[in-house]
């Protein structure tokens, strides 16, 4: 559970809606591009993004592949649109693109806030919670006990499990949790659990302060400490939240390696929140960072999954079949720098684009490559020219060398501009619309691409984000933005060619 302040502030009935959820009686507003028709919706709430129906959302939590349903839990406050006493939401889809609003499945209780964590399928009954030959699901989160908190403890955090048998609809919380006591770490939380096949036991990545600890068990309830990790290794500017370690093949070889994701709060590469990696190896007890990878982590230095401002606390989903093969993984679409101020009033916080996680061997070291999942494409329509728009949520794919300017404008004279000028890619939001709730939210923001040759960008625009895809996902830029009407002009100078332009359908 990542948060920067605490501000103490029902949800909606089940629903089968758009990723955005259903459209409100009372509109926040209206938005109207050029001489399209007005569209009716909540404003600045994304087309085809995950949002929640009302009130206050972050961290995505557990999830989880089941019974052909993609499960997506997320911290939730249902009183207000600022972070207060923590929930976990749900919803669940078929196909990560439309998702099914169900009831919050954990409430908090006299152990505490329900905070961060993961769900596993407990394909063994290792837990002894199935019954008839039904696995259960298990969620592990963490306990925040606000009371021990503020009287000054630092022992308020602690792990606990919750298991379901009706895939994830209700859930039995543990009678004996907590199953992981406080180790006398103030920052003690977001498990990340998978099942290790070689030692036949559940591995627990578990964020404590300014590293990781691994955690051990043949059950999910008995916990053992194995190791940690991350002293003097990645950026230390702000707390570390949100580990997820696990197993991936290097794309195009039959070599395997482990990667450890970490958030980490302040100390972006844009200020505030964002998410490092760590690649290496891992026996089951101890993570080891490769040679040639740890040499450019040293000194606080970090390799960073996204360069934009806005993806933060991101997680990948556990069981995904064998035959799928894909490491999917979502973010939340946000920064804790101004997340509680953003000028949504129903409603605070999206998802990012659901991303296929592949590892790459470069000369020198590994990088992870971000892919647009392919179920995208049953929602992106036919291509159009520029000059013919005709739409306002768009892909845009460019061929770009050397230096260019590309700008998305609407009737409001807003803007929003990326350029690129010698080894600099730049984001420029400054002159996106509202922008004045945060005096660091209206800036220009700046990614030193280095060596890297940049061929091809491909562009997605919502009603509040901009994803940029560099060479298919080489490189990532995630920002919202918050213009006061949608951006339908596009605008390209310089050694950039738009190769197509292609609307995307509004999931409603």
């Amino acid at each position: 559970m990542s948060f920067q302040r605490i501000i103490d502030g029902f949800i909606c009935l089940i629903v089968l809606s758009s990723l955005g959820g259903c459209v409100s009686k009372e509109n926040e507003g209206e938005y109207q591009s050029g001489e399209m028709e007005h569209v009716k919706r909540d404003k600045h709430r994304p087309a085809f993004h995950f949002t929640p129906q009302s009130n206050w959302m972050n961290d995505p939590n557990g999830m989880v592949y089941f019974e052909e349903e993609y499960h997506l839990f997320y911290q939730y406050y249902p009183d207000s649109t600022v972070w207060g006493p923590m929930h976990w939401g749900h919803a669940v889809s078929k196909d990560l693109i439309s998702w099914e609003h169900l009831p919050i499945a954990l409430y908090p209780d006299s152990l505490g806030y329900i905070f961060s964590g993961s769900a596993v399928v407990d394909w063994q009954n290792t837990s002894g919670f199935g019954e008839d030959g039904n696995p259960p699901l298990i969620a592990i989160f963490t306990y925040h006990d606000m009371e021990a908190e503020k009287a000054g403890r630092i022992d308020f955090q602690y792990q606990g499990i919750a298991y379901s048998l009706d895939k994830g609809r209700t859930w039995t919380k543990y009678d004996q949790n907590p199953v992981l006591p406080n180790q006398g770490v103030k920052d003690f939380r977001d498990p990340k659990v998978f099942w290790y096949e070689p030692g036949k036991k559940w591995v627990m990545t578990l964020a404590e302060l300014d590293h990781v600890s691994f955690y051990s068990s043949t059950d999910l309830k008995k916990w053992e400490k194995e190791s940690d990790f991350g002293k003097g290794f990645g950026s230390h500017a702000g707390v570390w939240e949100c580990p997820d370690l696990f197993e991936i093949q290097v794309n195009g070889t039959n070599e395997s390696k482990w990667v450890l994701l970490l958030s980490i709060n302040p100390g972006g590469p844009q200020g505030g929140s964002a998410t490092q990696y760590f690649v290496g190896d891992f026996d089951g007890q101890n993570f080891i960072p490769d040679e040639s990878f740890s040499k450019e982590i040293l000194n606080e230095q970090a390799v960073w999954l996204d360069y934009g401002a806005d993806n933060y606390a991101g997680v990948t989903w556990s069981d995904i079949p064998e035959e799928d093969g894909r490491r999917l993984f979502i973010g939340w679409m946000s920064n804790w720098q101004y997340a509680q101020v953003v000028p949504t009033t129903k409603w605070r916080s999206a998802m990012t684009m659901t991303r296929a996680l592949e590892l790459h061997r470069t000369e020198s070291s590994y990088r992870i490559h971000s892919k647009v999942i392919d179920e995208y494409n049953e929602i992106i329509g036919e291509g159009s020219s520029i000059e013919n728009l005709q739409a306002d949520i768009y892909m845009v794919n460019l061929s770009v060398s050397n230096d260019f300017e590309f700008t998305l404008a609407n009737v409001s004279n807003e803007q929003v501009v990326i350029e690129m000028t010698g080894d600099t890619l730049y984001f420029d939001r400054s002159k996106s619309g509202i922008v004045d709730f945060e005096d660091g939210f209206g800036t220009r923001h700046q990614t030193y691409v280095g060596d890297l040759k940049i061929e091809k960008l491909t562009v997605y625009v919502d009603y509040s984000s901009v994803e940029i895809f560099v060479n298919d996902g080489e490189l990532v830029i995630t920002e919202l933005i918050f213009p006061n009407q949608p951006f339908d002009k596009i605008t390209v100078d310089g050694d950039a060619e738009i190769t197509i332009t292609r609307p995307i359908k509004e999931i409603m």
